[in-house]
């Protein structure tokens, strides 16, 4: 191994990379300021948009904003075009990906690109190749599978082949090691920074003025409204500021009056370029990618260029900017062996080549592998696009796609939110948080990822009060957006390694735990800890407060004192922005509970929409409650025990909200909701009296039975009860009529709100796509592969949708999955009205991995399942809540 390493190394030799062709942009660019000119062309005034950044990203957005009709577009970029992460890209472009809006994105962009040079001219060095990815273990063959299914319902052709079929396609490939691929034959390479000259000159054909050599040092801000920006060329007032500076973003971000917050940190990402091969690489041979071997090989003038992800990346800049264009950083051939193993291992002829050189260039990886696109919370007009994890040149034309039209129309076209900026708070700014999660983030590109992985890094950040007393009780953690939940609790005795090795695709190590957390909240009473539930008060002097917060809310808040009313918060397209429980305390003031995720865009979203009175508060109140939630039978019991207040049915309905005392503590806002449809209460804790309070519960109710519980039993008990949940089965494209909630809407009061127009007109034409429970029926447990979320849904052997969530539900013994059924026209493809005799007509099948199992739909959860005594109206009302 090292004498070849060595006998490689003896033939480096040292050639700069050839620079982009900037003669073919000089020439059609006669509008904007070039180098060469001793008095470059001076900044305009004002425009509509300022863009700063003239990578793949800015480029991108230019020429979006350009064809949707904005042209009063500035771009500047403090060096040239193209000259940064962009100029070093390895130019891949692949649909191959895990998320559906990131497959979405790189199959639009690969598209767009393969017209481009007929579009402008500019040549971009398109090519379709295809890419083969190789699985060296079972598991990545299933990973791939899952991608391959998701690929072949999305019209992109994709095939899962044998490692004979790998050498038919690259003969230099050795396959000793493979027990299969997946081939997608549309995947593409072209030469990144040429793509971004062609973008940007179609862009300036439509009237963007683009001006180099111009630094962004700040924004200007006026109660918080972008209104222009500070360059080293002079003032440039704006409407619109949109943040592509890809490693800078970060710091650009916190220089303006307003701080946005921008959660990116850049890392060395290695490539090493070769000279030909003996017989050149045919321009169409497939790039390679081997996620075992965590690096990619692809054709490059007929000789090849291969990096990758490796084990121990070296985070850069963490203490700030230092370079403007990015030159060739230090050459580490130390660091690159693991990974140049894996490429004579994959491909043993290359012994003999001769390397050009090793290339390092920074790339800029987020906090959880997605890209960061959107509005800022703190300043609106302020629009980011950066973070692009590498894959920068796949995901480029489609994100600026959905950012222009984000900032056009007000909303993209598809459901972004998995990689808003609003998915992250404050706390994912630390430098010191941001250096060690890439660290983690970037080897795990290549990682196999299982279902409910949870990231190592950057933990134990937002904790409740009980977080100690429920560890050393054998609580398993993950995190979300910040805060630690349990997931389950370990019983004493059971062999914990096990439990934190359990990385699988097929029925996991905790499934009986659960099962018996399950059983015991169906028979006794549980504890869960839901204190990361984002919790606001909005009060008013007057009656400000019910008016405005009515307008917002599709469900009647106008309710007596001490009620419950679960309710969505709706766009003007009828969308869930959110879902959530408002509780009248007092006539003028309310409390509002609403999922984890949602306390920045929740609060975002109130700002922008409440009018602007003195007389109206809003307090984001998340951290000085620690809840509890009761669950089962028996809760009334220790409740009753603890308070000495009566809480029968008859003096506590359901969905009631009363502050009690419980045990030496006031002032406890309790509520008759557990968000699963089992009976219980939330508790809502001043945090000083938490551990009181807790210890009080399991104390008294030890006699009944109580457990600690965790999420995945919640998750099972919802999803059996066919609950839905926002950020998984409700999005802002998901309507209360597409989901069954239509109980929950007030359309019949003459009473106006928003999405009101959009949800009538559900009404009258009916819904294009239907919130669906599917049992599956010949699926065994123990041996399959489980559904997790994503699964495409069969309807009579056509595609109709996906699966949103699922769980196995310990009452019926069977999997659920709830998702989305759509009618596509069989000759036109094009949507039809879904029917409820449309879905019970059906024969259903969910594919896993490629595997079909039969599914039974249904659009009302277990009746038999649940005591018939309840009146009929509690079960609808307390019938939909969320985790």
């Amino acid at each position: 191994g090292a004498g070849m390493f060595l006998h490689l190394l003896s033939r480096v030799r040292r050639r700069p990379v050839r620079p982009p062709r900037w003669s073919a942009w000089m020439r059609c660019r006669r509008s904007a300021a070039s180098t060469a000119e001793p008095h470059p062309i001076p900044l305009p005034a004002q425009a509509q948009v300022v863009i700063c950044g003239g990578g793949i990203t800015g480029t991108s957005v230019a020429y979006h904003l350009s064809k949707l009709g904005w042209k009063d577009i500035v771009l500047l970029e403090q060096g040239r075009l193209a000259a940064g992460t962009t100029r070093f890209c390895a130019g891949i472009v692949s649909a191959a990906r895990p998320v559906a809006i990131e497959l979405k994105m790189a199959d639009y962009s690969n598209r767009l690109y393969e017209q481009l040079e007929q579009e402008t001219g500019v040549t971009t060095g398109y090519m379709k190749t295809g890419s083969i990815s190789l699985a060296q273990t079972q598991d990545r063959l299933i990973s791939l599978k899952r991608i391959a299914s998701s690929l072949n319902v999305m019209g992109i052709p994709c095939e899962i082949i044998t490692p004979k079929q790998v050498a038919q396609l690259h003969p230099l490939i050795n396959i000793h090691d493979l027990v299969g691929a997946m081939h997608v034959p549309g995947d593409a390479l072209v030469s990144s920074p040429d793509v971004s000259l062609a973008l940007a000159t179609a862009a300036s054909r439509n009237g963007v003025q683009i001006h180099e050599r111009t630094s962004v040092s700040h924004v200007l801000v006026q109660k918080g409204r972008v209104t222009g920006v500070e360059t080293d060329r002079g003032h440039i007032s704006c409407q619109y500021f949109v943040n592509c500076a890809g490693q800078w973003a970060y710091e650009l971000g916190l220089s303006g009056e307003e701080h946005v917050s921008i959660p990116v940190h850049a890392c060395e990402h290695f490539y090493l370029l070769t000279y030909p091969l003996k017989e050149p690489l045919a321009s169409s041979i497939p790039t390679i990618v081997d996620p075992d071997g965590r690096i990619y090989i692809r054709n490059w003038q007929g000789g090849i260029l291969s990096g990758g992800f490796e084990k121990n990346p070296k985070p850069l800049f963490t203490e700030g900017r230092n370079q403007l264009e990015i030159q060739n950083l230090q050459e580490d051939w130390d660091h690159f062996e693991p990974l140049l193993s894996a490429l004579l291992r994959r491909m043993p002829d290359l012994e003999a080549l001769q390397i050009m050189q090793l290339v390092n260039c920074p790339e800029t990886f987020t906090p959880d592998m997605r890209c960061i696109m959107g509005e800022s919370p703190a300043v609106r007009g302020y629009f980011v696009l950066a973070g692009m994890n590498s894959a920068g040149i796949s995901y480029g034309g489609g994100a600026g796609k959905y950012l222009a039209e984000w900032m056009v129309n007000g909303y993209p076209s598809e459901n972004v939110w998995p990689l808003d900026l609003k998915r992250f708070g404050s706390l994912q700014s630390s430098r010191t948080f941001l250096r060690h999660r890439v660290m983690e983030v970037m080897p795990l590109i290549c990682d196999l990822k299982v279902p409910r992985w949870d990231f190592q890094t950057g933990r134990q950040l937002r904790t409740s009060p009980l977080y100690d007393r429920l560890d050393a009780q054998g609580a398993r953690w993950m995190e979300k957006h910040g805060f630690e939940r349990v997931k389950y609790f370990v019983p004493p005795g059971k062999d914990l390694l096990d439990l934190d090795q359990s990385k699988t695709f097929y029925k996991p190590d905790w499934f009986d735990i659960v099962g018996s957390e399950v059983k015991c909240c169906k028979e006794a009473v549980c504890v869960i800890d839901m204190s990361s539930f984002t919790k606001f008060e909005i009060s008013s002097t007057g009656d400000q407060a019910l008016a405005s917060l009515q307008y917002l809310f599709s469900n009647d808040l106008d309710v007596p004192v001490g009620h419950v009313v679960h309710t969505g918060m709706l766009n003007e397209q009828g969308g869930y922005e959110n879902d959530c429980s408002i509780a009248r305390l007092s006539k003028r003031s309310f409390f509002m509970i609403s999922p984890t995720d949602q306390q920045v865009h929740c609060w975002s979203w109130l700002k922008n929409h409440l009018p602007s009175d003195s007389n109206l508060t809003m307090e984001d109140v998340t951290w000085k409650y620690t809840a509890l939630n009761l669950i089962g039978p028996r809760a009334v019991d220790v409740l009753s025990e603890l308070s000495y207040a009566p809480i029968t049915p008859d003096h506590f309905p359901s969905l009631f909200c009363k502050e009690m005392s419980v045990g030496y503590a006031n002032g406890i806002r309790v509520m008759s909701i557990t968000h699963t449809g089992e009976p219980g209460f939330m508790l809502y804790i001043p945090i000083e009296y938490a551990l009181h309070v807790y210890n009080e519960v399991m104390n008294m109710g030890q006699k009944y039975g109580i457990r600690n519980a965790g999420y995945y039993a919640l998750r099972s008990l919802r999803i059996e009860k066919f609950f839905a949940f926002w950020g998984q089965d409700l999005d802002a494209f998901t309507t209360p009529m597409e989901c069954g909630r239509e109980f929950q809407v007030k359309l019949e009061k003459g009473m106006e709100f928003i999405g009101q127009e959009a949800l009538l007109e559900q009404k009258q034409h009916g819904v294009y796509k239907r919130f669906t429970m599917f049992i599956l029926e010949d699926h065994d447990t123990d041996m399959d592969l489980w559904p997790w979320w994503g699964e495409p849904i069969f309807r009579n052997g056509h595609y109709v949708g996906k699966t949103t969530s699922s769980a196995y539900s310990y009452t019926l013994e069977r999997h659920v999955c709830l998702g989305f059924v759509q009618h596509f026209d069989e000759k036109t493809g094009e949507e039809l009205v879904v029917t409820t005799d449309f879905i019970n007509q059906g024969e259903y099948e969910i594919d896993i991995a490629g595997q079909r199992f039969q599914a039974k739909a249904k659009l009302y959860p277990f009746s038999s399942l649940f005591t018939q005594r309840r009146r009929k109206d509690e079960v609808e009302l307390s019938g939909y809540q969320r985790e």
